[in-house]
């Protein structure tokens, strides 16, 4: 009796413990999401993804070329398959706030150690892509940054000291002493 009274008494706890835990985990996955105010500020971490090429390094390319010299021009590939040894996929993403997302892929072709063809997307140049990275935002006022005379004299002149002619540093040290003991 006694027997049966612990192990019943052993589950119930054991039970009561993980009934808890589960329900726990299980909201975890549909908590309720916050209804913001039109003005609220809310903070999204940029993403960025795989490594950006540009148009200039991909006319960099010519047909021919090892797949060390590729590396040296594109960088690491993203994808790189044990089943498609031949084909590298270069794949870049970046998300950010206020902007629209960009993504762009470009895929080199070897055959052996030569590069063979270069398929993708028209990619942008450097300077195109930095400029599509900030939020273009209107009726930007720029404040007047310029101080006016009645502006400056409500501030106390600044009081500057006299250089008095120091005495000038004493002269290094013609030799310094051994960084290691001498051998015995």
């Amino acid at each position: 009796m006694k027997k049966h009274l612990f192990i019943s008494l052993r589950n119930t706890v054991s039970l009561g413990l993980a009934l808890p835990l589960l329900l726990g985990l299980l909201s975890a996955c549909s908590v309720p999401r916050l209804k913001l105010s039109a003005d609220a500020v809310v903070y999204i971490p940029e993403v960025v993804q795989g490594n950006f090429i540009s148009r200039e390094q991909k006319d960099f390319l010519k047909l021919g070329m090892t797949r060390q010299q590729v590396r040296e021009v594109l960088g690491t590939p993203l994808v790189s398959s044990i089943f498609h040894e031949q084909r590298w996929d270069y794949v870049f993403t970046i998300r950010r706030q206020g902007v629209q997302p960009q993504s762009f892929s470009v895929s080199v072709w070897f055959k052996g150690d030569e590069l063979q063809s270069i398929t993708g997307d028209d990619l942008p140049s450097e300077t195109e892509f930095v400029t599509k990275l900030v939020a273009q935002k209107s009726n930007l006022k720029v404040p007047e940054l310029e101080a006016k005379e009645e502006d400056l004299r409500k501030f106390p002149a600044p009081i500057r000291k006299l250089e008095t002619s120091a005495a000038p540093p004493p002269p290094l040290p013609s030799s310094y002493p051994p960084l290691e003991p001498a051998a015995r």
